[in-house]
C-alpha cells in the first residue's frame, strides 16, 4: 500500500479539491468561479445508496469490460467483491485502474481510481456487515477477493432540469 493510502481517510477527505471539470463543447465555464460546485456529500450520498454499481476494467488487449457488481461505499472508498477467476478480477490483476459508476445516470457520479485486491483479514468488518444487510447475501471472506477502489478523481453530473452546466464538479483526491 502506497504512503497516501495509508493516511486515515479523514485526512483524504480534508484534501478534497473540487472544480468544473474540463468537457469542451459542453458549455461548462467557471466564469462564476466555483459557484453552484456539488458539494461533496452529494457524491458520497449518491454512492452511499445505489444498490447496483458498474465497474469498468481494461482487458489484455485493450478493449473495456464492463460489468454491474453489488458493493459498499465506506470511509472514502468503494468496496467490492468478485469471483476468482472473473474477467473483472483478471483485468485488475494485469492494471488496477478502473471505473466505479453507481446506478442512475440522470445524477451521475463517476468514481476513477485504482483497485486494490485486499487480504481477507486487511476488509473492514463493516464490508461484510454492510453487504449481508444491504443485499441479504453473506460472503465468504475465505473464498471470494474484495477490492478496494481508492478514488483519484470523481464527476458529478446532473442531467436533469438544466443543471449540467451550472453544477458539473470534479473532486481530486490528494495533490
Amino acid at each position: 500500500m502506497d504512503e497516501k493510502h495509508s493516511q486515515p481517510r479523514a485526512e483524504l477527505k480534508a484534501e478534497l479539491k473540487a472544480s468544473r471539470p474540463f468537457m469542451p463543447g459542453y458549455g461548462i465555464v467557471d466564469a462564476d468561479k466555483g459557484q453552484g460546485l456539488l458539494p461533496w456529500k452529494w457524491a458520497e450520498d449518491h454512492l452511499s445508496k445505489a444498490r447496483n454499481y458498474f465497474v469498468i476494467t481494461t482487458r489484455p488487449d485493450g478493449r473495456p469490460h464492463a460489468m454491474p457488481v453489488w458493493g459498499l461505499w465506506i470511509d472514502q472508498t468503494f468496496y467490492f467483491g468478485t469471483g476468482e477467476h472473473s474477467r473483472k478480477a483478471q483485468n485488475l490483476a494485469r492494471n488496477p485502474k478502473c471505473i466505479v459508476c453507481p446506478e442512475g445516470a440522470s445524477e451521475a457520479v463517476i468514481v476513477e481510481g485504482t483497485a486494490e485486491r485486499m487480504a481477507p483479514d486487511a476488509v473492514p468488518e463493516a464490508f461484510f456487515t454492510g453487504y449481508e444487510a444491504k443485499y441479504s447475501w453473506k460472503l465468504d471472506r475465505k473464498i471470494e477477493p474484495v477490492y478496494a477502489v481508492r478514488p483519484s478523481v470523481v464527476f458529478g453530473l446532473i442531467e436533469t432540469g438544466g443543471a449540467f452546466t451550472s453544477t458539473a464538479t470534479r473532486w481530486r483526491f490528494g495533490s
